[in-house]
């Protein structure tokens, strides 16, 4: 049966899991529709990248929003990032606006000024972590990209941080918030495939990315067959090149150790790839980079977003094929190198189910199975009565991914607690740092996420921080 059949039966349009929708409250706006200035937030975007220009994008053309400072330490981006900005800007608000947006190569200049309220932090992984911390104690609320560290401990101190200083942190998990991800989250919270058995998600090895023409430009430096059975990032050097004029490229390693320019580590060499994350020292490839998604989701829907697995088996202890994660109510959640293995492992799943996609899930519970899809799709699950045994409460819910910042930014108004908190945000990412390293030692471990620490392992504990790079520090 599929997502439509299953709303004909239930009437189930989106399920409302954690209140009310933040959405910017008509009271707050003007008699023409825009917001009084005295009301607007003052945003400031640090990092205007691939995803940071999309930020920039949204923040300029939200009338509760005055983006008023954009900062890349890449003068090319920058400068079009601040074009991008007031173009929509005087769009927006015809060709007066209240304040012009200005441009930054530090962060630390764009932090300084009193008149930004928040920040929306786009930077390299490398960066999330200090960035954010440095923005809380500057008293600004934060939205950070995923993953929001590269470390357990960075994770904890940034969660830390965000709630002693009492700011608005949303993390940049938007799945969360497509309704029909809502939807299948809402049902498996509700019981409706029974108790959850088993959850899958698709995390390739390193070496299925090395191998695809996509990263084709990297093969002559990271030799794709030894990384076959690896998911952790690379330790790799690129060649140096000639700086390019206008980049600060001693501000791009930042806290990084140090690294000497090469085009391949800061501009996409093809599309939908994302240079630095492969690499140990500025990312987690796959482990963070798009399981934060995953795991972000999986975690809501098993109840364990702001808690964690207590067990890590890796596939040399002969248990499963796969990187596992067992929970304390028994709940195993499985990285797939393919979708076929989910049919290997559990056979109530039929042969021709179509199976989630990157970021997507497939949870497999004592009373039937149900999938989510990252792209909206069709909701897939079974068998047909699983959709009778339970009643939900419907309700048409405005939050799709775009409103994502709007819940966020209606959360800052009312200093409510938006969706993907700073503590959802470093659970998430935590997962991707115990795989890391479950996959680095090359065995299985056991986990107490209460004190976060693994259990009679003092080289696994070790692995749970890293230094920066003087004179960098949290």
């Amino acid at each position: 049966m599929n997502r439509r059949e299953f709303l004909n039966r239930s009437g189930f349009a989106a399920v409302l899991l954690a209140g009310p929708p933040c959405l910017i409250p008509a009271r707050a706006l003007g008699a023409d529709g825009s917001v009084p200035a005295n009301n607007r937030i003052g945003v400031g975007v640090i990092g205007t990248g691939l995803m940071g220009s999309g930020h920039v994008s949204r923040m300029a053309g939200d009338p509760g929003v005055e983006l008023l400072a954009v900062c890349d330490v890449d003068r090319t981006r920058r400068e079009a990032a601040l074009n991008r900005a007031q173009t929509r800007i005087r769009r927006a608000a015809g060709d007066s606006p209240s304040r012009e947006c200005a441009m930054y190569n530090d962060y630390r200049e764009l932090l300084d000024r009193r008149d930004i309220d928040a920040v929306i932090i786009a930077t390299p992984d490398h960066w999330h972590t200090l960035q954010a911390i440095d923005a809380a104690k500057a008293g600004k609320d934060v939205y950070c990209e995923k993953p929001v560290s590269i470390t357990i401990e960075q994770g904890r101190q940034l969660a830390d941080t965000v709630r002693r200083e009492g700011r608005v942190f949303q993390t940049g998990t938007q799945y969360r918030s497509i309704p029909t991800i809502r939807e299948v989250v809402g049902f498996v919270r509700k019981g409706g495939i029974g108790k959850v058995k088993a959850v899958f998600t698709i995390l390739d090895p390193l070496a299925g990315f090395l191998r695809s023409e996509r990263f084709r430009p990297y093969a002559e430096y990271i030799k794709a067959d030894a990384y076959a059975k690896v998911y952790a990032p690379a330790t790799f050097s690129l060649p140096a090149e000639p700086v390019p004029d206008g980049l600060d490229w001693g501000l791009w390693v930042g806290p990084a150790p140090w690294h000497d320019y090469n085009r391949l580590y800061h501009i996409n060499p093809s599309p939908g790839v994302v240079p630095w994350s492969f690499s140990e020292e500025f990312g987690a490839a796959a482990l963070t980079w798009h399981l934060s998604h995953s795991t972000d989701v999986i975690q809501y829907a098993i109840g364990y977003e702001r808690s964690g697995p207590v067990e890590i088996l890796h596939p040399s202890s002969g248990v499963y094929p796969t990187m596992t994660c067992r929970y304390a109510n028994g709940t195993l959640l499985h990285f797939v190198d393919h979708w076929g293995q989910v049919k290997e492992l559990y056979h109530a799943v039929p042969a021709d189910a179509r199976l989630a996609g990157l970021f997507g899930g497939i949870f497999v519970g004592e009373a039937g199975w149900i999938t989510s899809m990252s792209t909206g799709g069709p909701i897939e699950g079974g068998p047909a009565d699983i959709w009778d045994r339970i009643k939900l409460t419907t309700r048409e819910v405005n939050i799709g991914q775009n409103n994502h910042h709007a819940n966020w930014l209606e959360c800052i108004r009312s200093r409510q607690t938006p969706s993907s908190d700073e503590e959802i945000g470093h659970r998430s990412a935590s997962i991707g740092h115990l795989a890391f390293i479950a996959d680095r030692l090359g065995r299985s471990l056991k986990w107490d996420p209460v004190k976060e620490e693994f259990i009679g392992d003092d080289e696994a504990n070790r692995l749970r921080s890293r230094a920066m790079r003087a004179p960098w520090r949290m």
